[in-house]
């Protein structure tokens, strides 16, 4: 129903600067987009001092490997054992740097960015990152330098990135890009008053008349 401008529903009236419930979704607010890196910055130095405390942490071992500078060595090896501790062995290198893929592009990169652009950045900085920590791993009691853990962990960081990062960018700039529905502003307190719950107005201040019946009087007659 239209009375003077304002849209309303019959013989209901929404609240102030609300959307329509019919209307299209509500975008993301101003202050979201910043709320998200943030939150993002705070995971990934958090996820990073855990992976380091887990990398510089001595392990008490009888016996390991010696240091793997061949590629893929370590692998063949895992593969040749097979079993649950062949798969373990790869998984051990692939799972521990992968959240990296996601946590490096949503707290350093732009929104709008090309996905080619970013899975670049992204393998080459977690490629860094898994150099350094495997170096540091080196010098940890217990643990050797293996090139494999560098690879697995960029392959595992790429395969992560373009899982999540593209289609999550895409949506968040449909949600920051999307427009705010149109707001139903309330009438005045005399508008409101004047409507009655069947949808039908009648005028402020002015009392319904009643209807009429016969006096005793003219009934005598």
């Amino acid at each position: 129903m239209h009375r003077h401008g304002t849209t309303t529903r019959t013989g209901s009236w929404t609240g102030d600067a609300q959307p329509a419930e019919d209307g299209p979704a509500r975008a993301l607010p101003p202050t979201a987009l910043p709320l998200l890196r943030t939150a993002a910055r705070l995971l990934l130095v958090g996820y990073l001092a855990v992976l380091g405390w887990l990398v510089l942490r001595p392990v008490s071992v009888n016996w390991t490997y010696p240091a793997n500078l061949t590629p893929f060595a370590s692998v063949d090896r895992a593969l040749a054992i097979g079993g649950y501790t062949g798969v373990r062995q790869i998984a051990a290198g692939l799972l521990p740097i992968a959240p990296l893929g996601v946590l490096l592009p949503f707290a350093l990169g732009p929104l709008r960015t090309p996905w080619a652009t970013s899975f670049l950045r992204t393998a080459g900085g977690t490629a860094l990152l898994a150099t350094g920590f495997e170096i540091l791993e080196s010098w940890t009691p217990g643990r050797v330098l293996n090139v494999d853990d560098i690879l697995l962990g960029t392959l595992g960081a790429a395969v992560c990135h373009l899982a999540v990062v593209p289609a999550g960018r895409a949506l968040l700039r449909r949600l920051a890009e999307r427009p705010a529905a149109p707001p139903v502003h309330r009438p005045p307190a005399e508008q409101r008053d004047a409507v009655s719950p069947s949808g039908t107005s009648r005028r402020p201040g002015r009392a319904r008349p009643a209807a009429w019946s016969p006096s005793p009087a003219s009934r005598s007659r």
